[in-house]
């Protein structure tokens, strides 16, 4: 038997990592990784201590908000920022670091990921942004949709 490709390997946790979503929407998860070491997991949910939407229902869905607009208006923080802000909590730097990610990042978190230092970006699913593409490319950061 062969070994999977380690962007598969990753990939494969970050699916495992979604299952931890509190979204009633969409799960998705997000693994920081550096030299084949996981450096930091993420799941799109509410922050520490706070009430998840499973418990007091989706600000979105309630309010019919399409998916992939006001992401601002959402009591849960997307995988992405939740795996960099595990990272930084633990004193673990992520410059030059992959994140893999069950989803494809939108432009709050292309932003972040840009200003934290990642290098490369793999994705399963996602909707189209626009600005978010452009943030990327502009910051020479690596997008590679995966497939198996």
């Amino acid at each position: 038997m062969t070994r999977p490709l380690w962007s598969e390997y990753f990939m494969d946790i970050a699916d495992m990592v979604a299952k931890r979503s509190t979204c009633l929407r969409r799960q998705v998860g997000a693994v920081l990784v550096k030299d084949k070491r996981i450096l930091a997991t993420g799941y799109n949910g509410a922050p520490a201590g706070l009430k998840h939407c499973e418990d007091v229902g989706c600000l979105r869905l309630n309010s019919s908000i399409p998916s992939g607009e006001r992401h601002e208006l959402c009591r849960g923080l997307h995988a992405e920022q939740n795996a960099i802000i595990q990272a930084a909590y633990h004193g673990i730097s992520i410059a030059g670091s992959t994140l893999y990610c069950t989803n494809k990042p939108c432009v709050i978190c292309s932003k972040m990921i840009i200003n934290a230092g990642v290098e490369k970006v793999f994705f399963r699913d996602g909707y189209d942004d626009v600005m978010a593409d452009e943030m990327f490319r502009e910051g020479n950061i690596e997008v590679i949709k995966f497939e198996k």
